[in-house]
């Protein structure tokens, strides 16, 4: 996977390949999607929900430009597959879900794959964890309109968030810096991910 699909289009950050190579991608999908767990492509884990493609994954992971030891926000669970790859490349991984099923799947499958130091909370992404703020990145793992401003608010300066923006017609993955008071931006590709959903009711 790794060599045919990944670094073959252009992924070169050693870091991100090594953690790809190491997390076990077949364990983070269904037994009934185990034998395709290493194609190059998208596969639905049940709830609405997918894992996406590993260059996808590869790409984002790449874009956050990760160090060891960085405090690293991601929004949308999912499998828990996302979250191991930026745990193995010597992160620490603050993850919230906002579906219960798959928060309890993830924490089962990352402590029994060796990454139960994640930190995983159930709850609506789209606000984060402001008791855990600021990260130093953040990376969206569903697609929405517009990058939450609560996230942006509890990205570190000089800190990178990483997220698919569009609707369902058009989505890309936009690079985001914070720099002081302002931010600025980069579009890297298009992707077509699960819709982020976002409370309507005042956080409590």
């Amino acid at each position: 996977m790794v060599d045919r699909q990944i670094r073959r289009r252009g992924i070169s950050d050693d870091t991100v390949l090594r953690a790809m190579a190491l997390v076990p991608r077949h364990l983070f999908v269904p037994d009934t999607q185990a034998s395709a767990a290493y194609a190059d492509c998208a596969l639905p884990i049940g709830l609405g929900a997918t894992i996406s493609q590993p260059y996808v994954v590869a790409m984002m992971t790449e874009a956050l430009r990760l160090e060891p030891g960085l405090r690293v926000l991601e929004v949308g669970t999912g499998s828990g597959y996302q979250a191991a790859v930026l745990a193995a490349c010597g992160t620490s991984v603050f993850s919230v879900e906002r579906v219960e099923e798959l928060h309890r799947r993830a924490a089962r499958t990352l402590g029994e794959t060796g990454f139960g130091d994640v930190r995983l909370r159930l709850g609506d992404g789209s606000r984060g964890w402001p008791e855990e703020a600021p990260f130093d990145r953040i990376l969206v793992t569903a697609a929405a309109p517009a990058v939450p401003a609560a996230l942006i608010e509890q990205l570190d300066d000089e800190g990178i968030l990483v997220a698919p923006v569009g609707d369902d017609r058009l989505q890309i993955v936009r690079r985001l810096w914070k720099k002081g008071a302002g931010i600025e931006q980069e579009e890297l590709e298009g992707v077509r991910f699960v819709p982020l959903i976002e409370d309507t009711e005042p956080a409590t």
